[in-house]
């Protein structure tokens, strides 16, 4: 009796109810799916239709294997239990990973799905752990870690917190979790296992490579890249918290226009609308956003507007929405998903119906006005609690589907200014999910706090969204909460946060700064306070020049970030890249997390801790590298010590390249 034959270009297992099929998807790569009593399921929450491969199948009575380029799956069928076991080798013969086993009399499962009474499964998926391999990328985690081997992440959204389930190993593999289930992994010593809270199928995908590059490549060919970015990303953003009138937003534009310093987009941000849910101006504080935007585009810069998934119970368009079936749903009691201004839900993204509602509105009322640009706020989404297992989409439970979330949102304005004539699309989101840089994501690290220890963090963050295929990635420069522009204290860390923020794939400047002003309306009505300024003159006359300067940095940098954003839309690339991925060849590079390779020709090393005026630098063997400062040159292979007063970043330029930069900052 053989449990496992050639379907198609598959090789299945079949056994007691499960079937087990591994198949071709890519270069280097298979998708691995199972299921129980039924057959594997091809669904795409991330992954895209393959381009052709042949796989090599050698089908066995108790060993089988398939071979697809430089990865093969060898099956392995135990003659007394009839369990199968998965194990993975690159093109050397060297195993790249493998399921658990059954541990003996231990009887142990390496799928092991457990029924939901009445419903679909929880599953268990656990492989044996080498213990000193190094793990990267797997989204954003609020952590001072960039090798996340030994660390334990939940599989769910929350603000600051965007999980993308794709790991790249040092041992020369990737794999994506392909399940957007509510869940977790462990990635311990002993074992590494991945849970979904609730699902139909185990599915993932894992591909073999040489380098870094070539697994990230491979990557970016299964579930799609970031598209060309506008060029007015390639600049300086403006933003605080919060714009509240037309005027103060144009003042603050004409000011920088005025001191000659470049702006390529600015920012109204939330609560410019009545309420939520209404997806339009308030006409009592934006009487005319036509004119507004037709001013800002004279004056070289980009209205971006701030969109909420939220839905007021209040909002004129609330009960349209719940008539229609365009809303989140909650499972048990009230349908309110969010205690915030008001009680509020969410409209469901995973809708095609809600999709088309929701852009139309925005279309009318912003885009129809001269407005391309949009900052898609709150796109975990932000249930008050968390309680995911309490809400339903379109698209199944939020147990079961819910990190798809922000991969929708982020598709509802992709496609509608797509359809609208839009040849490049970028929206800022406060979440992201695997697939979610096709549509034109840019993420941001959330509502961080203005603190050095969350400084440190956002390196981290930035680098292993990279690494899950996030390319366009940006932070709040200066931290979010908090932060009193008149402080010393953190006109420091301001600066030293705007001088890493040059070296970001976005340019940003945000944050709710105090102290806060409260406002009315003429109803007398309490609105959300505006915060205190936050432009680059906000800082003291000491620093104003000092951040001008980095804005004109990045204005020089232009061709070359232009370049490396070409790079993530063709390749997959990251731009901000670990310096592993330049240079995996040498060892001490897979632990550094303090300095990163801005595109491959770029060493930045930010100061991250408070007082700090010098720091060690390493630059790597194999090439020269001359200081941006000083114009000094180094030989590579060594660590040194350089000096970093509060206006100089240490930023090292590889092989003579870009000498047009040196002596700028």
């Amino acid at each position: 009796m053989n449990t496992m034959s050639q379907e198609g270009k598959a090789l299945v297992y079949r056994w007691d109810g499960e079937v087990l099929s591994v198949m071709p998807w890519g270069r280097n790569s298979f998708r691995v799916r199972s299921t129980v009593l039924g057959e594997v399921e091809d669904t795409d929450y991330a992954l895209l239709a393959p381009e052709e491969t042949e796989g090599r199948i050698e089908v066995g009575e108790y060993v089988s294997r398939i071979t697809n380029g430089k990865i093969t799956a060898e099956l392995t069928v135990d003659s007394w239990s009839h369990s199968c076991d998965i194990a993975f080798y690159n093109q050397k013969g060297e195993l790249l990973l493998k399921e658990a086993g059954r541990g003996g009399a231990l009887d142990k499962k390496n799928r092991f799905f457990k029924p939901i009474i009445g419903g679909d499964y929880r599953l268990t998926v656990t492989f044996a752990s080498n213990p000193k391999e190094k793990l990267y990328g797997m989204g954003q985690y609020q952590q001072d870690i960039l090798n996340v081997k030994n660390c334990n992440l939940e599989l769910a959204h929350r603000n600051s917190q965007a999980s993308v389930p794709f790991v790249l190993s040092d041992l020369g593999y990737g794999f994506l979790w392909h399940n957007p289930a509510i869940g977790r992994v462990s990635f311990a010593s002993n074992t590494t296992e991945w849970y979904a809270e609730s699902t139909k199928q185990m599915d993932y995908w894992i591909t073999a490579g040489d380098t870094p590059d070539e697994i990230e490549q491979a990557y970016g060919r299964a579930v799609g890249t970031a598209p060309e970015m506008p060029e007015y990303g390639l600049g300086f953003w403006q933003c605080k918290l919060r714009y509240w009138n037309q005027e103060e937003l144009l003042n603050v534009a004409r000011e920088y226009k005025r001191r000659g310093v470049p702006v390529d987009v600015i920012v109204c941000d939330f609560f410019h609308w009545p309420r939520m849910g209404d997806y339009r101006f308030d006409e009592e504080f934006f009487p005319d956003p036509e004119a507004m935007t037709k001013e800002l585009k004279e004056m070289g810069m980009e209205l971006m507007v701030s969109v909420w998934p939220q839905v007021d119970l209040r909002s004129e368009n609330y009960q349209e929405m719940k008539q229609q079936g365009l809303l989140v749903k909650a499972d048990k009691g009230v349908d309110v998903a969010m205690l915030y201004n008001g009680n509020s839900t969410f409209f469901d993204a995973t809708n095609p119906r809600a999709r088309e509602y929701v852009w139309n509105k925005c279309r009318k009322n912003y885009y129809d006005k001269g407005i391309r640009v949009f900052w898609l706020d709150e796109a975990e989404p932000e249930f008050t609690g968390y309680d995911f297992d309490n809400y339903r989409y379109f698209q199944g439970p939020a147990a079961q589907v819910g990190n798809i979330y922000p991969q929708s949102y982020a598709r509802t304005f992709y496609e509608g200014l797509k359809a609208a004539g839009e040849d490049r699309v970028v929206s800022l989101l406060r979440c992201a999910w695997a697939g979610s840089q096709r549509y034109g994501a840019l993420v941001w690290s959330g509502d961080i706090h203005s603190d050095w220890e969350t400084l440190r963090r956002q390196v981290c963050a930035g680098l292993n969204m990279g690494i899950a295929g996030i390319s366009w990635w940006t932070t709040d420069i200066g931290g979010f909460s908090g932060g009193n522009p008149d402080d010393p204290a953190f006109r420091q860390l301001l600066v030293r946060w705007f001088e890493w923020g040059c070296f970001c794939p976005v340019m940003r400047l945000h944050g709710d700064r105090v102290p806060a002003t409260p406002l009315y309306n003429k109803a007398g009505e309490r609105l959300n306070p505006t915060g205190a300024g936050n432009e680059i003159w906000s800082f003291g006359e000491e620093n104003t020049e000092t951040l001008a300067k980095y804005i004109r940095f990045r204005e020089a940098m232009r061709p070359y970030t232009r370049r490396m954003m070409e790079e993530a839309h063709e390749l997959g690339r990251p731009v901000m890249r670990p310096m592993f991925y330049e240079f995996p060849e040498q060892e001490c590079c897979w632990d550094m997390r303090e300095q990163y390779m801005f595109g491959s020709d770029i060493l930045v090393a930010p100061v991250l801790y408070e007082g700090q005026t010098k720091r060690e630098v390493y630059l790597p063997a194999g090439a020269e590298w001359t200081c941006v400062h000083d114009g000094k040159v180094y030989e590579g292979g060594r660590t040194v010590a350089v000096d970093a007063p509060l206006e100089v970043i240490p930023v090292f330029l590889k092989d003579g390249k870009l000498p047009e930069l040196v002596g700028l900052i």
